[in-house]
């Protein structure tokens, strides 16, 4: 293993630390979630493995970003970090469209869960399962919106659907660009102000695993609609690395790594109290390359909210406002995903698993997507949002509060 792979790994390593599913909702014992949910973020570094400042990862990156400077009412302290797009502080409401590749990764497992232990270990067998989000899938999906890798390019991550945010009407566009509309939305508002990320379909790639590097829950095993795959993070990881660079995606672009059903574990894939991450956003390289593997999620096994697009939200929402994983913030935390403290600027966290009213696309189906915490909400009282806001369904009603400890 190389030494940057030691140290992207031993990063994600850290972040999983620090982190903690979202507290359980009131749901029917049908429900509730099986498994685990969590996200997490890969900083950019230099050689000797220093998270870089924003204004060094941004001087290091092909991106259209802009510095922001602002100073926190939470604890009156000055930050500055780095956004995809144009300055809405500055009033440069030129729109901004980065291309996104998607590269669907085609998983095939050998080894199968048979058997779960009380202290959450499986388990396994040999056996082989496939798991493709170019092809349909009859046990989770139904005809004609039964193919993952159309109903993804389908979605509000790239199309175009009316979002009002309580009384607003933000305008009919991409959920993320809807969302960084409301983040600044005293500012921008009446502007063609936009942000968009443009996509386009990379050849799906097949990558076959070692039987002690990942496996598969079969269907009806935990009460999945289908079968699940879990992927050692530390084998997944330096490979989507070396994969940016042999597909040849540019450093402007930001590319999605597609997963169907598989998720992350941290280490051995057997232990699902080490699971399950469904998807990252990262910066490596230099010039700095973002990317992030998502996982277009059908099994059930998460709760109802952890579906479809809610990761792509999540992941899509924090890499726009927070591309380099290091954008500062006062200390917050004991929200969502996190039970601890976290000082960074990444907006799905505090409200993982919370989404925002269902979304119907043009193709009928109905889309998850999460609900995000703007801007104010990390640096303070009062609002730059829309309607004052501090997220973009109004969970939250004030900012983060006193400094985290």
């Amino acid at each position: 293993m190389t030494r940057r792979s030691m140290l992207f790994l031993f990063c994600l390593l850290l972040v999983l630390l620090t982190i903690a599913p979202a507290p359980a909702q009131q749901l029917s014992t049908a429900q509730r979630p099986k498994l685990n949910a969590y996200t997490t973020v890969s900083p950019a570094r230099d050689v000797n493995g220093k998270k870089l400042s924003p204004a060094d990862a941004s001087a290091n990156s092909l991106l259209t970003t802009f510095t922001y400077n602002v100073v926190s009412s939470r604890d009156g302290n000055s930050y500055t970090g780095v956004m995809v797009g144009q300055d809405p502080f500055g009033g440069n409401f030129t729109p901004t469209t980065v291309t996104s590749p998607i590269i669907p990764l085609i998983i095939t497992t050998n080894s199968v869960a048979v058997r779960l232990s009380s202290g959450g270990i499986l388990a396994t067998a040999k056996g082989v399962t496939t798991f493709d989000p170019t092809a349909a899938d009859t046990a989770c999906l139904s005809a004609p919106n039964d193919i993952p890798l159309a109903l993804f390019r389908q979605s509000p991550i790239f199309q175009p659907a009316n979002f009002k945010f309580g009384p607003t009407f933000v305008g009919k566009t991409q959920y993320i660009d809807a969302f960084q509309r409301g983040n600044f939305w005293q500012l921008v508002s009446g502007t063609n102000y936009h942000t968009l990320v443009s996509p386009q379909t990379f050849n799906a790639l097949s990558l076959n695993l070692a039987a002690n590097d990942a496996l598969a829950i079969p269907p009806g095993f935990l009460g999945s609609c289908g079968s699940l795959g879990i992927v050692n993070i530390n084998t997944l990881g330096p490979i989507l690395v070396n994969l940016l660079a042999l597909e040849g995606v540019k450093t402007s672009q930001f590319p999605i790594f597609l997963l169907y059903n598989v998720v992350m574990s941290i280490g051995e894939p057997n232990n699902l109290n080490k699971c399950c991450v469904l998807g990252f956003h990262g910066a490596t390289g230099s010039p700095i390359q973002t990317f992030s593997p998502i996982d277009f999620d059908t099994t059930g096994l998460f709760g109802p909210t952890i579906a479809d697009t809610s990761i792509a939200a999540h992941e899509v929402g924090e890499w726009m406002d927070d591309p380099f994983g290091n954008n500062p913030t006062p200390p917050w935390g004991h929200t969502g995903q996190v039970a601890g403290c976290q000082g960074n600027l990444e907006n799905g966290d505090p409200l993982t698993g919370t989404n925002i009213p269902p979304v119907k696309g043009s193709n009928g189906f109905t889309y998850h997507l999460q609900e995000l915490v703007f801007f104010s909400w990390f640096y303070g009282a009062p609002s730059i949002a829309v309607n004052g806001w501090f997220s973009d369904n109004n969970t939250f009603t004030s900012d983060a509060g006193p400094v985290c400890q």
